[in-house]
């Protein structure tokens, strides 16, 4: 009996087909609870996104106009634009198990 060959999706092959994750972190210059919130985000991304991510840092102070759009009412403020639904996160995102939740990045990982 021959055995079949198997043949599997290259890595490039399935980052090019997976979604581009779009976060935009609103943040206030670079007070500690900024850094830190940028700093746990990255972790996170590298964890469960690797590849798949784009981080937009939005510094308030120098775009107050861009806080109307997302309806940022304190920061830091994480909002996920893609994929949809749109999700939001407030604070510093030090509580990872939240951040991963907030983000359906469980949901994500199973998927794939």
């Amino acid at each position: 009996m021959k055995k079949k060959k198997v043949s599997q999706a290259s890595p490039v092959r399935r980052r090019k087909s997976a979604k581009l994750w779009q976060l935009r972190l609103y943040v206030t210059d670079q007070t500690p609870r900024s850094k830190a919130a940028f700093s746990n985000l990255k972790k996170v991304c590298e964890i469960h996104l690797k590849g798949l991510y784009r981080i937009t840092v939005i510094d308030l102070l120098k775009h107050p106009q861009l806080a109307k759009g997302d309806q940022i009412l304190a920061v830091p403020t994480l909002v996920r634009q893609l994929p949809i639904p749109i999700r939001t996160i407030i604070g510093n995102l030090s509580d990872i198990d939240n951040v991963i939740v907030g983000l359906e990045l469980r949901a994500s990982a199973a998927r794939d």
